[in-house]
């Protein structure tokens, strides 16, 4: 394969297409524009260096010239779609900009839904994913606090936010496929529930629908999340 490497390496340290010849024809970011378009259209799984260079009008082997592996590709998209974050000068409360900067997280993910499969340490050190690690640091500036623990933070709110965010996709794929809508389904499986609970089987349960029968609030539920996560750093 061509320009494939035998050995691991950063696609960021490499020029922006090897070998010699003409001025390249297109960019990375052209090259991950397209890929994000294909994942937003189509899924994930329809990304492929074949379906990327059909996109950009290039031979298929001609496009690892620019990106040796599959897995820089992946890198190239995840970089592109964290320039979607806007990055204002932090106010000086620290939980008000972690929990904003978590939020926009929460909506890019569902403007690109395939971002949660991607998530991933290996690829936290783009250009872009380095630019939000050193803004999400600087929101931290005032906390009396080792550069690990506020590392560790971090993490754990874009832990949150990505789990909270795949549930939330998950569910949405699984009615979109389903013959029936999700409402049918939920009366169906609330009945269900109402008659176990009266059989006296489960007490605590019957307690607690008792006491909060619903519905769910899911923003709520996201915000007290994430409220938990900062509250364990707050002292």
């Amino acid at each position: 394969m061509v320009g494939r490497p035998a050995v691991p390496e950063v696609i960021w340290a490499r020029p922006e297409r090897a070998g010699r010849g003409p001025r390249p024809a297109f960019s990375r970011a052209d090259i991950a524009a397209a890929a994000v378009r294909i994942a937003d259209a189509d899924g994930f799984d329809a990304v492929s260096m074949r379906k990327v260079a059909a996109e950009l009008g290039c031979g298929t082997m001609s496009l690892y010239n620019y990106v040796p592996r599959k897995e820089d590709l992946h890198e190239l998209m995840l970089d592109a779609v964290s320039a979607e974050y806007e990055l204002p000068e932090p106010s000086g409360d620290w939980r008000a900009d972690l929990g904003a900067l978590a939020r926009q997280a929460r909506a890019m993910m569902h403007r690109h839904t395939w971002v949660p499969r991607l998530m991933s340490p290996v690829y936290g050190f783009s250009p872009n994913a380095l630019r939000y690690l050193e803004y999400a640091l600087s929101c931290l500036d005032g906390v009396d606090a080792r550069f690990g623990e506020k590392m560790e933070l971090i993490a754990m709110v874009n832990g949150v936010v990505t789990t909270y965010v795949a549930n939330e996709i998950a569910t949405a794929e699984r009615s979109r496929s389903l013959p029936w809508s999700e409402e049918q389904e939920q009366q169906v499986r609330t009945a269900y529930l109402i008659g176990q609970i009266a059989t006296g089987k489960y007490p605590r349960m019957a307690a607690g629908f008792a006491e909060d029968p619903g519905p769910i609030d899911l923003e709520g539920i996201f915000d007290r999340a994430l409220d938990r996560v900062l509250d364990s750093f707050d002292r």
